[in-house]
């Protein structure tokens, strides 16, 4: 899969240019009924993605700016609204999968409509509506990586278990790499949240400073291995390790283990974007909830990290590690860190910090509807920081928040540990 490039540091008509082509690629292999089913409330159907980011365009720049644009459909506007109760009533998001039309041939040709009337918008766009383009690409790169996800939930209630691209074989390290070492920093006084050029979200800043007490994080992300680990000793069966909410989560759902893992004789496996592969011990933890990673960090004297913790040891270093432009679509064998350099703060895993979303000092929602994409949401969900392994490249900064509430698991989603120095 091609990395669709940063919106901030390409020229914004070939930057739309490939973000959008980046989308229909990840599309390419999915048939109409792949595109069209939804297999929980909190997943969408690729097809209503595809529409969904073309909506954006259509919405908040074509129609109130383009000279004689003409809606493609005008009933699609309630079927691909999200949330933005500003612009009208939508479709019941657990509804979305009864869509069987528009077909995805249409929806790709809605595509093309809005495309062609971007194309010949851009030019003339101003510095206001450039700025809200950039956002709808950055928009769309989220969705990519929403598509990805929302396809290996699906694809995991399919009994004969696709794989969304070949499956690749590959080695399992019988041994793995345990949680072990650990990266020290002094603290004190710092800044936190985006600063300076380039494009963040809303909810990234406003920058602030922090007092910060002397902490350690740890050295590399919880692999499997560890996980197998806290499995084997009743993690999952040991109350006294949960949140309340957590162990009600474990006792309604019957969790015990990840989310796609499944025992097979002697060897655990877990569905993955390229097909059943087996667990590799080696990996980092995935698919987990917060309430699973609180209670693990729990289980080994530890904690999670907050997310003035997380961006202030991952601010120096370079945004680099496994995302969706190496192909491989699942997380990497953990490389170990050391005490000068954590491992694998970018990319592989999302990890959960033990901070809830909430707006920075000074935070204000940004005007009109677009005011409605992150603000809204400060309530009830946790942190998570570094992107995955299905995160478009480009699209992440240290200052990148993302949030989901805490007991969800189909997002590529893990841990790292924290402690007081």
């Amino acid at each position: 899969m091609r990395p669709a490039p940063s919106p901030a540091v390409s020229p914004l008509d070939e930057v739309y240019r490939q973000v959008r082509a980046a989308s229909l690629e990840l599309a390419s292999g999915l048939s109409d009924a792949d595109a069209t089913v939804q297999s929980m409330d909190d997943a969408s159907p690729a097809k209503w993605h595809l529409a969904h980011t073309t909506w954006f365009f259509e919405t908040f720049v074509l129609s109130p700016d383009a000279p004689g644009y003409r809606l493609f459909d005008e009933r699609f506007g309630f079927l691909f609204n999200s949330y933005y109760e500003a612009v009208g009533e939508r479709h019941p998001r657990p509804r979305r999968g009864l869509l069987t039309r528009p077909t995805l041939e249409q929806v790709r040709a809605y595509r093309d409509h809005v495309d062609t009337a971007m194309a010949a918008y851009l030019p003339m766009a101003g510095d206001a509506q450039r700025q809200l383009i950039e956002l709808g690409l950055h928009h769309e790169q989220q969705h990519q990586e929403l598509l990805l996800t929302d396809i290996l939930h699906l694809f995991a209630q399919n009994p004969l278990r696709p794989a969304f691209r070949p499956p690749e074989p590959r080695a399992v390290d019988a041994g793995g790499v345990t949680v072990g070492g650990w990266a020290s920093f002094a603290g004190g006084l710092i800044a936190i949240g985006h600063d300076g050029d380039g494009f963040a979200f809303d909810c990234e800043g406003p920058r602030h400073r922090v007092f910060q007490q002397p902490y350690r994080l740890g050295a590399c992300p919880v692999t499997n291995a560890d996980w197998l680990a806290f499995m084997d000793d009743g993690g999952y069966a040991t109350p006294t390790l949960w949140l309340s909410d957590g162990w009600e989560a474990v006792r309604r759902n019957g969790w015990s283990g990840p989310l796609y893992w499944e025992r097979r004789g002697d060897t655990w496996w877990s569905m993955t974007l390229r097909g059943l592969q087996p667990v590799d011990p080696a990996q980092p933890v995935c698919h987990i909830s917060y309430f699973e990673a609180d209670a693990f960090a729990r289980w080994v004297g530890s904690r999670l990290p907050t997310e003035a913790e997380w961006e202030h040891a991952a601010a120096p270093r370079p945004v680099a590690g496994n995302f969706a432009g190496s192909g491989r679509l699942c997380p990497a064998p953990v490389r170990p860190g050391d005490a000068d350099a954590p491992a694998g703060l970018f990319g592989d895993v999302w990890e959960w910090t033990q901070s809830p979303y909430v707006g920075y000092p000074g935070f204000v929602p940004s005007p009109g509807a677009v005011g409605e994409y992150n603000g809204k949401f400060m309530n009830g969900q946790y942190v998570l920081r570094g992107g995955s392994c299905v995160t478009p490249d480009g699209h992440i900064r240290a200052s990148y928040r993302n949030f989901f509430q805490p007991d969800k698991r189909w997002q590529f989603s893990g841990l790292r540990l924290a402690k007081d120095a």
